[in-house]
């Protein structure tokens, strides 16, 4: 423990001298480096307790040894192994009146992962000359089997259209192979207003609720790419932290509480949860509300096990968005305001357009849109 304290005083040393010279820098970036240096000391921590393990095995060993035999013992340390898998082989058939099976001989688990970019209409051009039966606003369900769950992928974003045909690039033949009834929901926030990420998913949410009774909804940042398709997109085990494991954090959580990157939740749960905040303007603190509103409504949220939960974060090409410094305070009263701060306050304007690939949702953002009463 004293070598794991002294390994983490040394990383936070040289991340104030680095943080000292991002003075010009969006607040966002330095909280973001603030979470890789938290999941760095955790990464430094395991790190140390498997060296000590590694000892203990070597004395026990020593001490213990019969005749040339080992002392039975179980050294076995590791909490991230993968659980026996149970997908299909290869070659395994079913009825297309069947329902879909979670766990497809399609999906194979590490995926290649390309940020090159790439226009809109060649990602376009390229999905559906393979998939020509995908509907305009990237509606798409599959004809071999009855799909066992609807879902919606919620995407927010500003300044952000060259991850848009990256994400789908990648995700598209992910659901497919998942064999899930899906759409993709992208909601541009536009007007002058700090970025309100919450907001547009309860925007997004309402949206596409209009179009389809989906089953449950994924909450997708757009420059979040995951690493193994059996990371399942289904509304299985909701709530659900897709995004466990980021490579700008080291693989690591940052907090066993984050909630960020990718989630998901049934329709019933966001809306027995009063769906996410509307007072978060700009970066930060909301997921961390989402977190405390599912646990206030006593739900327990699941993570995908061993490696199923990496992802990789496309490189940004703009200024992040600006820290919300409110959202502390916020957090203090999170069980309070979620009676009066969410889907039940929410006003907009939306502008609907279809895509071949997904519907695009643009609405102009204020405070104004959702009034918050005394509580």
């Amino acid at each position: 423990h004293n070598l794991c304290a002294v390994c983490l005083n040394l990383h936070l040393v040289c991340g104030i001298t680095w943080l000292n010279s991002l003075s010009f820098s969006p607040l966002s970036t330095v909280n973001e480096y603030v979470f890789m240096v938290q999941a760095r000391g955790i990464q430094i921590r395991e790190n140390v307790k498997n060296i000590g393990a590694q000892v203990l095995e070597q004395v026990v060993r020593g001490a213990y040894s019969i005749n040339g035999t080992d002392y039975s013992y179980d050294f076995n340390v590791s909490e991230s192994d993968d659980p026996p898998t149970t997908y299909l082989p290869e070659g395994f058939t079913y009825l297309s009146s069947q329902i879909c099976p979670e766990r497809l001989p399609s999906m194979k688990g590490r995926l290649e992962v390309n940020m090159s970019e790439i226009s809109l209409e060649e990602v376009e051009r390229s999905l559906l000359e393979g998939e020509p039966r995908m509907a305009q606003g990237g509606y798409w369900k599959p004809k071999d089997c009855l799909p066992r769950w609807k879902v919606a992928i919620l995407v927010p974003f500003r300044n952000r259209h060259e991850h848009l045909p990256i994400l789908l690039r990648h995700l598209v033949p992910v659901l497919q192979k998942q064999r899930l009834q899906f759409a993709f929901y992208f909601i541009e926030q536009g007007g002058t207003e700090p970025f309100n990420r919450a907001m547009l998913f309860n925007v997004g949410y309402k949206e596409a609720m209009k179009d389809l009774d989906w089953d449950c909804l994924i909450f997708h940042d757009v420059d979040h790419l995951m690493e193994n398709d059996r990371n399942y997109y289904g509304c299985t085990d909701m709530p659900r932290h897709f995004a466990v494991k980021l490579d700008k954090y080291s693989y690591m959580l940052p907090y066993n509480e984050f909630f960020g990157g990718v989630s998901g939740l049934t329709v019933k749960q966001f809306k027995k949860i009063n769906g996410f905040p509307n007072a978060f303007w700009g970066w930060g603190g909301e997921d961390d509300d989402l977190w405390n509103r599912v646990r206030y409504a006593n739900y327990t949220v699941s993570r995908p096990h061993g490696e199923q939960g990496r992802y990789m974060s496309i490189p940004h090409h703009h200024r992040g968005e600006v820290q919300f410094l409110g959202r502390y305070s916020l957090l203090r009263h999170s069980k309070e305001r979620q009676k009066v701060d969410g889907l039940n306050n929410l006003n907009y304007s939306p502008i609907v357009s279809r895509r071949p690939l997904y519907t695009n949702i643009t609405v102009s953002l204020s405070r104004k849109l959702a009034p918050v009463a005394d509580y």
